[in-house]
């Protein structure tokens, strides 16, 4: 029994805290996936809570994950476990009957799964799940209960914060296919084995005034009594997707200028605003100062937004404004603004609108060396992560140890 608990506590402990970090280090991308399931079920008035719901999922799958695991306020983080299996597994089930959103999110953009797996792995948690709520009052606590809520606690508030530096400094580990050091070009091929759309047709034909559906295998080729009055394709399966396959930049002006940046070989910087009128007009006016910049440097610059012309039109000044799609622009970086330098189609660099370095830095002959530098993850976003890291190790490692004096306590009392 003892061996069920602990497999189950790992397996729960394991997938639930994997599955918070991944969303908190992108939250933006949990945003927008709240966004797009109440687009789907029609709660557009929820958007504005998208931001906050995704810091509190991912927070609360992490916390409950840890609790489970470590054993701080274990009977708490079991229930909350059951709570989130209780609402997710269902919901898993409508997504796969109904595909409203084709990759649920559940791990972020770190592994993606399909509606049905994604009901499935729920389905498969659900034993070891219902197992330990059965057995909850059977799972002992690691010491009194204001020290297991001090450790609950202060692994939530180091969460939530963890989760905001990513959100203004951009994520720690990039999963998404623009991230730096991939070339688009090279992210944008299609294998030639790849496999291509199968779609299922069907021939209506008409004889004698009736209608009659025929498929490749026994349409009437020689009856030229048959009349052909319409074809009907099904896509049964989808081909191959390159990651990158929706990489398209037009001027204003409506000229299409993506060969252009991807092949230019010089040094290319992009400033992309998702919405120009939803970004602070102090961090638009300094990207358009770099661009004037990088303009007098002879550096190719680019205002990149999924903005309507009418919003554009207000904010347009000398420099090249551009659209492009808006998940494609989501999906490039989680910043608005935020900025991708290109070379060659190479993808040199990406800030965030709190990141970006002294304009003075960026000039058409940077080495290899100076670009390496501008291009680190911030000081405080590895050192606070690291520090994360530690605390959750060692209340995970010293729960042993106090567990232990616990049961050893428990002994010398037996025996006395």
């Amino acid at each position: 029994m003892n061996l069920l608990k602990n497999v189950s506590r790992i397996i729960i402990g394991l997938v639930f805290m994997f599955s918070g970090a991944v969303k908190a280090i992108d939250p933006l991308g949990s945003a927008y996936k709240f966004g797009d399931y109440f687009q789907a079920f029609h709660l557009d008035f929820l958007q504005p809570l998208a931001l906050a719901l995704g810091i509190i999922l991912c927070t609360a799958e992490f916390v409950a994950g840890f609790s489970v695991l470590s054993g701080y306020r274990i009977k708490t983080g079991v229930w909350g476990v059951m709570l989130l299996m209780i609402i997710f597994t269902p919901l898993t089930l409508v997504l796969a009957l109904t595909n409203p959103v084709s990759d649920c999110g559940c791990f972020g953009d770190a592994i993606h799964l399909t509606n049905w797996q994604t009901f499935g792995k729920n389905v498969i948690l659900l034993i070891p799940a219902l197992f330990l709520f059965i057995n909850r009052n059977k799972l002992p606590g690691v010491c009194e209960p204001r020290r297991e809520w001090n450790a609950i606690i202060s692994v939530s508030v180091f969460f939530v914060i963890f989760s905001l530096l990513n959100l203004r400094y951009l994520q720690l580990f990039d999963f998404l296919p623009y991230k730096t050091g991939n070339n688009i070009p090279e992210g944008m091929m299609i294998p030639e084995d790849a496999p291509a759309d199968e779609y299922l047709s069907t021939f209506i034909y008409e004889k004698d005034g009736v209608q009659k559906e025929f498929t490749l295998e026994n349409y009437p080729a020689d009856d030229t009594t048959w009349v052909f009055v319409d074809q009907i394709s099904v896509l049964v399966k989808k081909g191959y997707i390159p990651p990158i396959h929706d990489f398209a930049i037009t001027t204003t002006q409506g000229d299409d200028i993506t060969d252009w940046i991807l092949t230019n070989p010089g040094y290319t910087m992009i400033m992309i605003s998702t919405k120009l009128n939803e970004a602070a007009q102090e961090h638009l006016e300094k990207g358009f100062e770099l661009g004037e910049w990088c303009n007098e440097k002879g550096m190719s610059f680019y205002v990149v937004t999924a903005s309507g012309s009418d919003v554009v039109m207000n904010y347009q000044n000398s420099l090249i404004f551009c659209t492009a799609d808006e998940i494609t622009l989501k999906t490039i970086i989680r910043s608005n603004p935020g900025y991708m330098l290109l070379r060659d189609g190479n993808i040199m660099g990406k800030w965030s609108w709190a990141t970006l370095p002294p304009k003075e830095n960026f000039v058409n002959d940077m080495t290899a060396a100076e670009l390496q530098k501008m291009t680190r993850k911030p000081p405080v976003l590895v050192v606070y992560s690291l520090a994360l890291a530690a605390l959750v190790l060692f209340l995970l490692v010293s729960q042993f140890f106090v567990v232990g004096k616990n049961r050893k306590k428990e002994v010398q009392q037996k025996d006395q």
